[in-house]
């Protein structure tokens, strides 16, 4: 078995009395958000559901038929009310007029906005024809695997008469657009029994008068191709069997930790890409198989499929069984370059005079024998999205090998959909990605005052991020925060201990695997000591030397392994004090050593710059609120240095500052986001004090 869930059959999930009262265009929404939780019927972002209501029109206060379909873009997983467009049904029938052929089906698509009901600003997508033509109230079409496996079957019309006889129909493959909405009419009203069609390489629509049979019967036909393919491939090896077995655990992500940066900095010179490691069941057997390289190489069928894996995946060279490390890594370029090349061939074979220019070359799926999948895109979402749409196709072409021959798309087919001018138009619609989109950091001290509000800085930015601490429990609590406000995918911990080489090393180890490598390292991780010289033991000197100086060289040096090997540059940034600038009575050890980091940061520098490697430091200065330091001994231990307590402390220090104002961590956090980001590319060696002003720590 592949997929832990293939071979099970759907649940009916659909609840009487949740549905109760509810509205048609919630119903819609109802029966949207459960199909789209079930990987098995349709994956992120595909397939779409729609229900023709009866709606007042605000114009003439007469009742009016509405299609309600899902917008451009959406998921109807996770879709919400808003993410519906809403179109006249009388005006979609008036298009018909206007249509002048399917060599000029995409001018259809400018038509759509004058359809609008209720100036609802929601763009309606190209989808919209398939739904609105169907002559039933309710229309669901779904990307589910054990039907698309039928779809991409050399036998598929027949197949599908096999498995359902005349309760669904089958059309031929035809790209999604407005011929094709006229393709179900014409099928729905030459076969009023059907309940349904299979699109050939494409997928399934079903279709009903009530919300709940038409969610029904969506859920009872797939459900029928999935025990039939399970009836039919029954004690059949997938994929030919067995040629690698899978590598131990540790071992695939040790694999893995190696491959993710050197890959990365090949393919991140235009635009920086994050990774996903996949290393379940499905991809593990496939990666495996006899018959995984044949049928890589023929691409995937689904339009969903390849828009978001490209035509086909990179095998990457590996031998599980005589495993040479050293050798895959240095055959890595050729082989990148390769694709490339092959990828290059292919858009100059499929191009139209009109076809936008050629996109990034570099592969998206990378499939290693013995160890899993890798997938790369411009964010963690994007690129764990891509790695599940590929499980899709593992689980397609499994069940239609097995029953018939494989087909992907044919080549032309699969570009003309890749470089469609409408995709185009929609591609040039997205948001200019943020200043950090891409980029990777990892905080130490995350779970402080400044490590959790330097995180939130950074991830506002569109960086993904890895919080370090010692603190398990205060880790998965700024975790859970930060991933609350801003996205689950983007947000990793490892607990680490920075005096530990093991465990620095492990730390960088595990974000190569979780998110492809590092761009900016934050050293952050501290602690704070006061007594007079005579009263510091030797215990707490090293302490501070093991924590402040020799903790920041492990993590530096960790850093600049891992930055060498993607050969894309970086950032460090220290967190020093303005004790590393100006001496401070009664803590020797503490000053001493936030000196000896500052000194660090120097040297690193000088080293780094030839690799394009920057290293600057920021110097706070009584940084009191959330501060985790401040929260111990060390708050008494001040206090009582400067005769003063707890209370008076920080007003003391605002007093003290030539500006008159109180230091916060979000004031440390934004420097540390100018010395991370692109806008001081030309300062290295550097230090940044924020300490409201103090003249003892001038830097000149």
């Amino acid at each position: 078995m592949l997929d832990a869930k293939t071979g099970r059959t759907l649940a009916n999930l659909w609840d009487d009395t949740r549905a109760a009262g509810m509205s048609e265009p919630e119903l819609l929404l109802y029966r949207s958000n459960l199909l789209g939780a079930d990987k098995r019927i349709t994956n992120y972002g595909g397939g779409n559901t729609s229900a023709k209501v009866t709606e007042t029109d605000p114009l003439t206060g007469e009742p009016v038929e509405v299609l309600w379909v899902k917008g451009s873009g959406g998921d109807v997983g996770t879709i919400r009310l808003d993410g519906f467009a809403t179109l006249y049904m009388s005006k979609l029938e008036a298009l018909k007029g206007l249509y002048r052929g399917p060599e000029h089906e995409d001018e259809m698509v400018g038509y759509l906005p004058h359809c609008t009901f209720n100036l609802n600003a929601r763009a309606a997508s190209i989808d919209t024809p398939l739904h609105a033509y169907v002559p039933r109230a309710h229309v669901d079409h779904m990307h589910a695997d054990a039907i698309i496996a039928i779809a991409a079957s050399k036998d598929s019309c027949a197949l599908t008469r096999e498995v359902f006889g005349d309760e669904i129909g089958w059309l031929p493959w035809k790209r999604p657009g407005y011929e094709l909405g006229l393709w179900l009419e014409k099928f729905c009203r030459e076969n009023p029994a059907a309940r349904g069609v299979v699109l050939e390489s494409h997928g399934l629509f079903t279709w009903a008068d009530e919300a709940k049979a038409c969610y029904e019967t969506t859920i009872e036909i797939i459900n029928r191709a999935i025990a039939w393919l399970e009836t039919r491939t029954a004690g059949q090896p997938a994929f030919g069997g067995e040629a690698h077995a899978p590598l131990p655990p540790e071992e695939r992500r040790r694999v893995a930790a190696a491959l993710m940066p050197r890959i990365r900095g090949m393919i991140s010179k235009d635009a920086r890409m994050v990774g996903h490691f996949d290393d379940s069941p499905a991809v593990l057997y496939f990666v495996g198989a006899k018959g995984m390289r044949p049928l890589a190489a023929l691409g995937t069928s689904c339009p969903d499929h390849f828009l978001r894996t490209k035509i086909r995946p990179l095998v990457v060279d590996f031998d599980p069984a005589r495993p040479d490390l050293a050798a895959t890594l240095a055959g890595l370029p050729a082989a990148v370059e390769a694709y490339r090349a092959d990828y290059a061939a292919y858009y100059e074979r499929c191009r139209r005079p009109d076809s936008p220019g050629l996109r990034d070359p570099n592969a998206v799926v990378y499939l290693v024998p013995g160890v899993g999948m890798l997938t790369f895109a411009r964010d963690k979402a994007t690129a764990r999205i891509s790695g599940e749409f590929y499980v899709n196709a593992i689980n397609v072409m499994r069940g239609a090998s097995a029953v018939s021959e494989y087909r992907g798309l044919p080549e032309q087919e699969a570009f003309d959909i890749e470089y469609w001018l409408l995709e185009e138009a929609k591609l040039q619609r997205m948001p200019k990605p943020k200043s950090l989109a891409g980029r990777i950091a990892i905080v130490t001290g995350g779970a402080g005052g400044i490590g959790a509000a330097t995180a939130e800085r950074l991830l506002a930015e569109g960086a993904c991020v890895v919080l370090a601490d010692i603190d398990a429990g205060a880790l998965e609590e700024t975790r859970a925060a930060l991933a609350a406000r801003h996205s689950a995918d983007a947000v990793r911990t490892v607990e680490m201990n920075v005096t530990s080489e093991p465990a620095v090393a492990a730390a960088y180890a595990a974000m190569a695997v979780e998110y492809g490598g590092v761009d900016i390292v934050v050293s952050n991780a501290g602690i704070a000591s006061s007594a007079p010289v005579e009263d510091t033991t030797l215990e707490l000197w090293d302490r501070n030397m093991a924590i402040l100086s020799t903790g920041y060289f492990l993590v530096s040096r960790e850093a600049f392994r891992l930055l060498k090997a993607q050969g894309l540059g970086g950032a460090l940034v220290f967190v020093a004090s303005k004790n590393g600038l100006a001496a401070s009575p009664g803590a020797s050890a503490y000053c001493t050593a936030k000196a000896s980091e500052i000194h660090l940061a120097r040297c690193l520098a000088l080293e780094g710059a030839p690799e394009g490697i920057r290293v600057n430091v920021v110097n706070p200065d009584a940084v009191l609120r959330g501060s985790k330091i401040w929260a111990g001994e060390w708050l008494e231990q001040r206090a009582s240095t400067y005769r003063t307590d707890k209370e008076g402390l920080e007003e003391m220090y605002r007093q003290r500052s030539l500006l008159k104002r109180s230091v916060l961590p979000e004031d440390i956090a934004e420097a540390i986001y100018f010395l991370a980001s692109e806008a001081s590319a030309k300062s290295t060696g550097n230090i940044i004090n924020v300490d409201a002003g103090n003249v003892q720590a001038f830097t000149r």
